[in-house]
């Protein structure tokens, strides 16, 4: 018997099975999938394979091999990483610019890591409706950087139900993992494209300009527009891990297609003389604040605050 993992409170697991039945199950002793050292072995999106104990306490036994996952470094065990979620469509990143800001180091982090996993990200700026003139000249610039080179962008604000639409339409049919800092309005987002959710939302901290956790555990979703979605509780910060330095440069859209340009093999574009992205930097090819946080990531920077020419 085999099912889809919908839920994930550590322990047990709520299963969706083909004839839509949810079952709560548990996994038996130590399970680990080969290759991957994760703090949770089996993550929301998971196909997994079921069998009935005696006393009828359904217990996963095997999972499916996974097409992708996307993952992040633990919070509390700094070498070990945490699945986000599996076997996905398609990573939606909820960002704001205003209560709270949503910074590009993080925005990066979150696309470096999809790109790895290949996992097509659209980045949906929330919260329109509050932006003041500066801040829509920001979301103009930042929207014409990133969709440049590649990722697609929405502007929606959820209260006032602007291009919520559009965010239907991309949703459609496909699964989708939900992810963003807290605070954002990603719960709010989520309650406006699908009302029956009724998901609980919390107000933002004013002193810290930060949300409060409001999703405790990741869960998948059916959407009556059709498709699935998995919202994730809220992040504060998106470690890395699992990353060879000289591969950075393959998970930034713009630097790969140069990469064969560089004087060297094995150029890792920081001090290399003839590097071709360094000098597409100079001619503005490269944003100077994604370049900026490559260099924080190559350098293992932990600050996700760090503000790329005030970015």
């Amino acid at each position: 018997m085999k099912g889809v993992v919908i839920k994930s409170t550590g322990s047990w697991y709520v299963v969706r099975l083909k004839n839509g039945e949810h079952i709560d199950a548990r996994i038996k002793g130590k399970f680990r999938i080969k290759g991957i050292k994760s703090t949770n072995p089996i993550a929301v999106g998971d196909v997994v394979l079921l069998k009935s104990e005696e006393d009828g306490t359904a217990v996963i036994s095997g999972i499916d091999k996974r097409k992708n996952y996307i993952i992040r470094k633990s919070v509390n065990l700094s070498k070990r990483s945490h699945i986000l979620a599996a076997n996905v469509d398609q990573a939606i990143l909820i960002v704001t610019l205003s209560q709270p800001k949503t910074y590009t180091a993080f925005i990066d982090r979150f696309l470096v890591s999809a790109e790895a996993y290949h996992i097509p990200t659209t980045i949906v700026f929330n919260k329109i409706d509050l932006y003041t003139a500066d801040e829509k000249d920001e979301l103009s610039y930042l929207k014409h950087c990133y969709t440049r080179i590649g990722y697609k962008c929405l502007e929606v604000s959820a209260t006032e139900k602007t291009n919520i639409d559009s965010v239907i339409d991309l949703m459609k049919d496909k699964v989708s993992v939900v992810s963003g800092h807290s605070g954002v309005g990603k719960t709010t987002l989520l309650n406006t494209l699908e009302p029956s959710l009724d998901l609980k939302t919390s107000e933002i901290s004013e002193m810290h300009q930060q949300g409060k956790h409001t999703t405790t555990f990741a869960e998948m979703f059916e959407l009556n527009f059709g498709g699935f979605l998995i919202d994730t509780p809220g992040i504060k910060a998106f470690g890395l891990i699992d990353f060879k330095k000289e591969e950075l440069s393959h998970y930034f859209l713009e630097m790969r297609g140069l990469l064969n340009n560089c004087h060297f093999n094995n150029c890792v574009h920081v001090n290399e003389p003839k590097c071709a992205v360094k000098e597409a930097l100079e001619n503005d090819e490269i944003s100077a604040f994604r370049y900026n946080n490559y260099l924080s990531i190559y350098k293992d920077d932990e600050d996700e605050n760090y503000r790329g020419l005030g970015y």
